[in-house]
């Protein structure tokens, strides 16, 4: 899907009503943290020519409290209101105005290719 489409799909929908799926598997790290592996090439050419180069395979992102606890909550059932809802009953003030933040981190996540959304997938 290009991103006319996919902008199309996006501008009729209440964001507080998507969602999201993870795109990337993740290790668990101290603190409770979670850290994102990106594979550093998607191209099947660079994967067979540059991976065996002893050189990591994926890049890893380190996600702080927040982003940990929502990155678990992203199960590709709950929309992004319930995901809300469960974060600010587990963190409390530490995420306090809650949709706002999420928001702008799932956009974030989106526009770097994290994290995509169901009603973009079907």
């Amino acid at each position: 899907m290009n991103f006319f489409q996919r902008r199309k799909v996006l501008k009729g929908v209440n964001y507080l009503e998507l969602i999201p799926l993870r795109r990337y598997e993740h290790q668990s790290g101290e603190n409770n943290t979670i850290t994102v592996l990106t594979p550093r090439f998607e191209n099947p050419f660079f994967k067979k020519y540059f991976v065996n180069r002893k050189k990591r395979t994926f890049v890893f992102t380190h996600l702080d409290e927040i982003g940990s606890a929502a990155w678990l909550s992203i199960d590709g059932v709950k929309n992004v209101q319930q995901i809300c809802d469960t974060l600010s009953v587990e963190l409390g003030d530490k995420i306090a105005p809650c949709e706002e933040r999420m928001t702008r981190f799932l956009t974030q996540l989106y526009l770097d290719k994290f994290i995509s959304f169901k009603e973009i997938e079907e």
